[in-house]
């Protein structure tokens, strides 16, 4: 099969395997600006992280990158998917992160890392791209503060636009988390073509995530390494 990913400029009516929403928000203007911006859950939200004792650290060391690896075994345990390998994120640290093409961003309350994020940046564009968390501080609002300081750090660095990522329509918990950064939302198709049956097809079965959600971390990391390739 052929996949086409953004295929928003093919004929209407032709079936798309899936589709996500993308959002976007320009950093080029200052920070009160961009602060004015978001909903006031979100201003909130990150007031609170501040007041809680959340700190910040950016960063571009490996041990950044390995302190987030293991923060992402956790949460992609709750998602119901494997981790990416450790030597994964080796590589990006390696070729994207060492060359100064993005950073880490790591929170922490009581000296114990309880959220980070990996981001991108090439050009004037930056990304959203990687997250983690422990939930049992999910009430600290980790989260918000670290994409604000993100979006802190780009837009003070002459960055124009900071894009969150795509989202699936069914993760409805995180299509508002991001609605409320005063993003412009844009909705991506993918489409996939089957070359056997000359056809577009439609694919959705997501029954694995329940039976990884059930395996513990050990596990998950071996499945990750063998499979990552395949199942992302």
């Amino acid at each position: 099969s052929i996949e086409i990913k953004s295929g928003n400029n093919l004929p209407e009516g032709l079936p798309f395997s899936t589709y996500y929403y993308l959002n976007t928000l320009n950093c080029s203007k200052n920070e009160e600006q961009i602060f004015s911006t978001f909903r006031d859950s979100t201003k909130r939200n990150i007031k609170k992280a501040v007041r809680e004792g959340v700190s910040i650290e950016i960063s571009h060391s490996p041990e950044s990158v390995k302190e987030f690896t293991r923060m992402n075994c956790i949460t992609r345990k709750e998602h119901g998917l494997p981790p990416q390998p450790a030597s994964f994120f080796k590589k990006i640290h390696e070729h994207i992160i060492e060359k100064d093409l993005g950073i880490v961003i790591l929170a922490s309350h009581n000296k114990k890392t309880i959220a980070g994020a990996i981001f991108f940046h090439f050009g004037k564009k930056a990304i959203y791209k990687y997250g983690a968390s422990d939930l049992t501080y999910q009430h600290l609002r980790a989260n918000n503060l670290i994409m604000w300081e993100a979006i802190r750090w780009y837009s003070k660095n002459g960055y124009q636009s900071f894009c969150f990522g795509r989202t699936a329509p069914s993760n409805k918990g995180l299509l508002q988390f991001k609605r409320g950064w005063g993003t412009e939302e844009n909705c991506v198709r993918y489409y996939k073509y089957d070359l056997r049956n000359n056809s577009f097809i439609t694919d959705s079965d997501r029954t694995h995530n329940k039976i990884f959600k059930k395996m513990p971390i050990s596990l998950l990391k071996i499945i990750g390494s063998l499979l990552y390739k395949q199942m992302g």
